[in-house]
């Protein structure tokens, strides 16, 4: 009797396990669980960076959602409030807001004209996200996912963002550097080859983090059929770390982080000026 009660009482362990963790995946899976995330700062009607929080499929490429988070997200508002004269939100301590959010958080994703995404590389959405993004993009929302390095990542990606803008649609291209996007506040006139910080060292300077494959960045975009810009995206290279990273070394910062802000200033106003 004593190892019948042993045995239920190892079942009935398992089955609450088992449980709890669907009800854990269908709330978003283990890449949105973070013990530092608390809640978001209120809307106060200045910018705000908002994060896209998302799972990882288990074929996909990349570290997932909180790579670069949260300083990449501080560095680039500080920096934007520093070098334009846009209204960026501040807590009572002086620090930059940011926000976290779910693609089917819709009334906190209201109040974004920008989101961004680190390693898409690794994206699943599923249908019920795909198309919460293709209404918030439709909207007049503007997506800018960055740092995903080699082929099989972008295809991955492609598949994943096709779900919420098929590409019958919505057309893909190279962003030529003659577009106002490269010129809005500065003139970026290459697009930068940014390697993480930690990369960058380990290899005495390298900047293609996958060799061959990832030999040169690209910055593509995503249109509606009149051309606006739904999605911008920078692959073979990381802006986060150029954010994230700027105070770690005066070399990297020197080599990296201007070019970096430059882009990433660019890219904010034109997200919410076009």
């Amino acid at each position: 009797m004593r190892r019948v009660r042993i045995v239920v009482a190892l079942v009935v362990a398992v089955a609450v396990a088992a449980a709890a963790s669907a009800q854990f995946q269908r709330r978003g899976g283990g890449r949105f669980f973070n013990p530092r995330i608390g809640p978001n700062p209120p809307y106060d009607g200045a910018f705000q960076f908002c994060r896209i929080m998302f799972r990882n499929a288990p074929d996909g490429d990349g570290g997932g959602w909180s790579v670069d988070w949260p300083r990449a997200d501080q560095n680039l508002s500080f920096r934007f409030s520093e070098l334009t004269r846009a209204s960026v939100s501040r807590a009572a301590d002086g620090n930059y807001n940011h926000i976290l959010i779910r693609l089917t958080d819709q009334d906190v994703l209201s109040h974004c004209p920008f989101i961004m995404m680190t390693e898409p590389g690794g994206t699943y959405f599923d249908d019920d996200e795909a198309a919460a993004l293709r209404t918030y993009l439709q909207k007049g929302g503007f997506l800018w996912a960055d740092d995903f390095w080699g082929d099989y990542a972008f295809a991955h990606w492609e598949a994943q963002i096709r779900k919420a803008l098929p590409s019958s649609d919505f057309p893909m291209f190279d962003v030529p550097l003659d577009h106002q996007l490269f010129h809005m506040l500065y003139d970026v006139r290459a697009i930068p080859h940014i390697p993480s910080i930690g990369f960058w060292y380990g290899t005495s300077g390298r900047t293609s983090e996958r060799g061959r494959d990832t030999s040169e960045p690209y910055v593509r975009a995503i249109t509606d059929r009149s051309g606006h810009f739904l999605v911008v995206m920078t692959h073979n290279t990381d802006f986060g770390d150029a954010f994230e990273r700027e105070g770690e070394s005066r070399e990297y910062f020197d080599l990296f982080a201007g070019p970096g802000y430059a882009f990433g200033v660019d890219t904010l106003l034109y997200s919410m000026t076009h």
